[in-house]
């Protein structure tokens, strides 16, 4: 136990409550580190905003102040980073996607302040989700309208300038696209090395899609499983041979425990059901991250876990550790941890949860 919260093999090091943040709830988490200083910073959403939280001592926690929503409240707000720049965007109407200069953040005089945004790019209004390749430098706004030029799949905008966002098409041939990763390519398939491929979950499918050509972007397969809920959220693993996929409603309505799904991408014109990893609670997945081999899943009501995947090619994956800042249950409800971003260099990891807030934690010695 971490004070009330149960935990294996992590110690937790900071937490801020939601009130601090003058938020009823909190959802996405991302992380930027300071070129310059090496400071570490949070970037926490909530349904009102985005906050700023200082990490770098995780004693003095340095709540530095809120992006308020662009229009109006959303229990959906998403983050990432590329160049010293956020970007965010949310469910709420209208909102379109914020771009806030990180650099700013080196001078507050007296924490906490209410920012704004240098850029409100609004070539889409919502969005479930903002995806960047920093390879490239483009974006991909994923989940926005269903009745858009592009039918809820992807925007891609050109981020090279990231003050100054610049539409550059989209994809919306296979429907409304949830989350997505998008990557360059580099893994076994050697027809496609070197190209910049987009993998969406779909709902109801997972969509790969070559968008090397902004113009032209070309359909390479799509895939389905057994026991389809809600095909939620993916991520590669480092050698891009295999991809760990969440579904978001197997749990709940298929009874199944945390069931976290592995294809084989070796041939990505025939990606294929490699394993299938069932976790000892009955908590819905949610964001899954690789770092290494680690596999970071936000579990919801069973908090964060951690999963050994080195010998993910045998079809063994391990849980080694997890902290659940959600004690009261592990039942299948959308309660818990949203989010986790485990990418620090320092170890650090941070992760949101939906009714309390921030925490910090880190993998005991």
């Amino acid at each position: 136990m971490a004070g009330s919260y149960p935990c294996s093999g992590y110690d937790l090091l900071g937490q801020i409550f939601l009130g601090t943040f003058n938020a009823s709830s909190g959802n996405d988490i991302w992380g930027w580190t300071d070129p310059a200083t090496d400071k570490e910073y949070v970037l926490m959403g909530l349904n009102n905003g985005t906050a700023f939280v200082d990490i770098t001592d995780t004693e003095n926690l340095i709540y530095l102040g809120k992006l308020p929503t662009a229009t109006g409240p959303s229990s959906w707000r998403d983050i990432k980073v590329y160049q010293d720049h956020a970007f965010i965007g949310s469910e709420a109407n209208g909102h379109g996607m914020q771009v806030f200069d990180l650099t700013r953040l080196r001078e507050i005089a007296n924490p906490p302040v209410e920012f704004t945004a240098d850029f409100v790019y609004n070539g889409f209004g919502n969005s479930h989700n903002i995806v960047i390749n920093e390879a490239t430098g483009f974006a991909y706004a994923a989940g926005t309208s269903r009745n858009d030029a592009f039918n809820g799949g992807a925007h891609f905008i050109d981020i090279g300038d990231p003050g100054n966002p610049v539409q550059a098409g989209g994809y919306g041939d296979s429907g409304y696209t949830h989350d997505a990763q998008v990557v360059t390519y580099n893994g076994p398939d050697a027809d496609y090395a070197g190209r910049e491929i987009f993998i969406g979950a779909n709902e109801n499918q997972v969509v790969l899609v070559d968008v090397t050509d902004k113009n032209n972007p070309i359909a390479i397969s799509t895939l389905t499983y057994p026991n389809l809920g809600y095909t939620h959220q993916g991520w590669f693993t480092e050698d891009q041979r295999y991809f760990l996929l969440g579904d978001e409603l197997d749990e709940l309505n298929q009874g199944f425990q945390s069931r976290t799904l592995v294809f084989d991408f070796e041939d990505l014109d025939n990606p294929a059901l490699h394993t299938t990893y069932l976790g000892p609670t009955s908590a819905i997945d949610h964001n899954g991250y690789v770092k290494g081999t680690e596999f970071f899943l936000a579990n919801y009501t069973a908090g964060v876990r951690v999963l050994d995947i080195s010998n993910i090619e045998n079809e063994v994956m391990t849980e080694v550790g997890f902290f659940d800042s959600y004690p009261s249950s592990n039942t299948a409800q959308f309660d818990g941890v949203w989010s986790v971003y485990p990418y620090f260099e320092s170890g650090k990891i941070v992760l949101s949860d939906i009714n309390s807030g921030l925490f910090i934690i880190r993998k005991q010695p």
